[in-house]
């Protein structure tokens, strides 16, 4: 199996980092492709943050109410085929 790594995304020009709201999955739970994962809030706006892949939520980097630089890995999804990682 393979890893991918959701990261913080940019969310605007000077959005640096966004503080994690909540957590809509679980360590274990299955996530599809487009799942919402979290909500995070930045001074601006808050948003839902979606996977770009299939898999199983193997790990949580940073807990509700954390703040994470943009870029910064959130979470760690396993897998099948190629490892994956986030542009």
């Amino acid at each position: 199996m393979a890893e991918y790594k959701l990261l913080m995304p940019k969310m605007g020009e000077s959005v640096i980092e966004a503080t994690i709201l909540t957590w809509h999955k679980q360590v274990g739970d299955v996530i599809n492709e487009q799942d919402v994962i979290l909500e995070v809030a930045t001074d601006k706006v808050d948003t839902e943050v979606p996977s770009s892949v299939s898999g199983v939520l193997k790990q949580i980097l940073h807990e509700k109410d954390a703040v994470v630089p943009v870029g910064d890995v959130l979470a760690i999804i396993e897998v099948g085929g190629e490892i994956f990682s986030q542009q």
